[in-house]
């Protein structure tokens, strides 16, 4: 379906784009890809030399460095990456991220090759990327996607750093690298940690929640139907579980579905996976093998967390949740989305929803720059002003200070705390702008929350196009 995902893609933009009144020639020029970089390199392993294709698609420039996510895959190919790269460019317009959009891709299945074998092939694709300016600090900033991980993001820093020794910001190259290697506290589980503060968004707005036919603000027992358990599925689900007491009713994976009515416990789930590679076996849940029907079970959310256009018009019409929270990239298609808004099924849409990982990178890549740890300059004054605080009430009112209130507010606010309420603050504030132009009262029709944000994002970059009289 990746084939027609770029068509997809562009249709919501021009949905989007359609009433902004833009100059004439604008919305075409924001809508193409302004770059895609094609490489066939050759590596020689296993005793013979073999060749790989790989892309780097930059989308837009105009709000600053591109940024996206590289993927290894075997299925990949280059309208898939320019969609994405389109993708990240209205996210991070939408966000007010200081970054246009790229996306990079590599055809290459992982699990077919060693990990010092896989060292050597993106040792390799980092050359190709510096040597034709696709990768840097000022002007391209990939991350990790399908198929890629911390370790691979070091990779490529390492590399970037062994080309370029004079660079001081060398290691905002990438984000997403190990904490010890110049991370953040908190990336990995950026995306997912998103998307739960992208639905408490939703859930605290009686507007909102009530178009979607939810009476309550808490999500407490909200049934909760999750496709795909990779980082960003196994995260979101975790999270929804863990601190909302939401029930994750059913876990889609590649291999067939896990069903709990009464909840599935995530993270034995997760570690099941982990050490046999199917989610077969797994005593907390029934288990079928035909997962792709669950999409359509009886619920409250749904979570598509992986692969795209797995909600078409094939199955729109029959699925059966109030609320869809788009984790993964374009997981419905145009025609599908159609079909979701026509049966008033509200969907919360991928350009917001899983905007935290692109978020948690923006704090890595100004603290590579910055070269100072978030919090160093004023976590310990921050400190003594809490601890005078509570001991100026304690005088006041004569009683002690709750003790289960202490380690809240006494203690040092660490990077994982910065990182959260940064985060969430940018997801808040996106949710809130969203949501005053979905039920803004002098509109004809009410805004799709797609719509919403994608014109929001597009009259962003249109004013920077305009700024620079381009």
């Amino acid at each position: 379906m990746s084939g027609n995902f770029l068509k997809d893609v562009e249709s919501m933009y021009d949905t989007a784009a359609e009433n902004l009144g833009l100059p004439e020639g604008l919305a075409e020029k924001i809508k193409v890809c302004n770059a895609t970089y094609v490489t066939r390199f050759g590596v020689r392993l296993r005793g013979r030399m073999f060749t790989f294709r790989g892309w780097r698609a930059t989308h837009s420039t105009s709000e600053g460095p591109a940024k996206g996510g590289i993927r290894y895959a075997s299925n990949v190919n280059q309208e898939e990456v320019e969609a994405l790269a389109a993708l990240m460019t209205y996210k991070c317009a939408l966000l007010n991220l200081p970054f246009g959009g790229s996306k990079g891709a590599l055809e290459i299945d992982p699990a077919e090759w060693e990990p010092h074998e896989l060292e050597k092939i993106t040792r390799r694709f980092a050359q190709e990327l510096m040597r034709h300016g696709f990768l840097a600090s000022a002007t391209n900033v990939p991350a990790p996607d399908m198929g890629t991980n911390q370790q691979t993001m070091m990779w490529i820093a390492d590399e970037y750093r062994r080309y370029k020794p004079e660079d001081i910001n060398g290691m905002g190259c990438v984000t997403g690298k190990p904490v010890a290697g110049g991370g953040i506290e908190g990336r990995t589980e950026a995306t997912g940690r998103g998307v739960q503060y992208a639905i408490q968004a939703f859930f605290r707005s009686e507007k909102d929640r009530h178009s979607a036919g939810l009476e309550s603000d808490s999500l407490d027992g909200m049934r909760v139907v999750v496709q795909g358990l990779g980082n960003v599925g196994y995260h979101a689900a975790k999270f929804l579980a863990d601190e909302d007491n939401c029930k994750v009713i059913t876990v889609i994976e590649r291999d067939g579905v896990i069903r709990n009515a009464n909840g599935i416990d995530v993270d034995a789930l997760h570690a099941h996976i982990a050490e046999h590679k199917t989610i077969l076996g797994f005593e907390g849940g029934r288990f079928e093998a035909d997962g792709a029907t669950a999409l359509t079970d009886e619920c409250d959310i749904l979570v598509p967390a992986a692969l795209e256009s797995v909600i078409h018009e094939g199955n729109a019409s029959h699925i059966n949740a109030r609320l869809i929270v788009e984790a993964a990239n374009g997981p419905i298609t145009h025609d599908a989305d159609q079909i979701l808004n026509a049966r008033g099924i509200v969907v919360i849409p991928d350009l917001f929803a899983n905007a935290g990982g692109v978020v948690v990178s923006y704090f890595e890549w100004v603290k590579n720059l910055s070269h100072i740890p978030f919090g160093l300059m004023e976590r310990r004054s921050d400190e003594r002003d809490h601890r005078n605080l509570a001991r100026s009430m304690e005088k006041m009112t004569g009683k002690t200070f709750p003790s289960e209130e202490q380690t809240a507010f006494l203690n040092v606010r660490q990077e994982i705390d910065l990182v959260r309420s940064g985060l969430e603050d940018m997801i808040v504030q996106a949710f809130a702008e969203i949501s005053q132009k979905v039920n803004a009262k002098e509109q004809d029709v009410r805004l799709t929350y797609r719509e919403a944000a994608y014109q929001l994002a597009i009259g962003r970059i249109a004013s920077a196009y305009t700024a620079m009289n381009l």
